[in-house]
């Protein structure tokens, strides 16, 4: 029993002697939730660049090989109206609108139905590239797209890798779509400001 005690004490003590460190490392100064920094420090000295990306955007939501489910929906959706679905999506993007043609990177995001009187949708994806200076960067698109427009544009509003603080716009316009199956491919012109 006395050994025991002993073991007891001898651990309790150098329980204190690490506790007694504590105060000093409790007494860092915590970094502040937010400052002011200089461009510089990112690198961002350099001139930016306006780039021009082209690509076609396959979304296939029937048949085999499907990219884009449905994963949610309202109690009020229906084949006549659809508002309120939502989809997810992991679409090819590449060089010409046969999906066989050389596969330049991926959508990746979701698209919801939110219009209750035309077939309107918010897009929220990004296009993960894997080919070329651009493989394993990103951009982002939020904004709507109203399907039916010859021609629509939505927002860059950011990106990763050398897309870092992009800004820009893409047009989306409709290349092919099949009524039976759903099936699209768009063809995209991007235009984003980068370092």
């Amino acid at each position: 029993m006395a050994e025991l005690l002993l073991k007891l004490s001898s651990a309790a003590a150098f329980l204190l002697a690490v506790l007694s460190f504590t105060p000093s490392f409790a007494a860092v100064e915590p970094k502040p939730f937010s400052r002011y920094i200089s461009p510089l420090s990112l690198g961002l000295n350099k001139p930016e660049k306006l780039s021009h990306l082209h690509f076609y955007f396959h979304d296939i939501v029937a048949g085999k090989n499907v990219t884009a489910v449905r994963v949610a929906k309202a109690p009020t959706t229906s084949n006549s109206h659809p508002f309120g679905a939502v989809t997810v999506i992991d679409d090819a993007l590449t060089v010409s609108p046969d999906i066989g043609s050389k596969l330049v990177g991926r959508a990746q995001g979701i698209y919801a139905l939110t219009s209750l009187t035309e077939s309107s949708l918010l897009m929220a994806y990004n296009f993960a590239f894997m080919e070329g200076e651009y493989n394993g960067s990103t951009l982002t698109v939020m904004g709507r797209n109203p399907v039916f427009s010859t021609v629509r544009d939505m927002p860059v509003i950011g990106g990763s890798g050398v897309f870092r603080f992009a800004r820009g716009y893409v047009e989306a316009k409709t290349h092919a779509f099949d009524l039976k199956t759903g099936n699209a491919v768009v063809e995209y012109n991007v235009y984003v400001f980068h370092y």
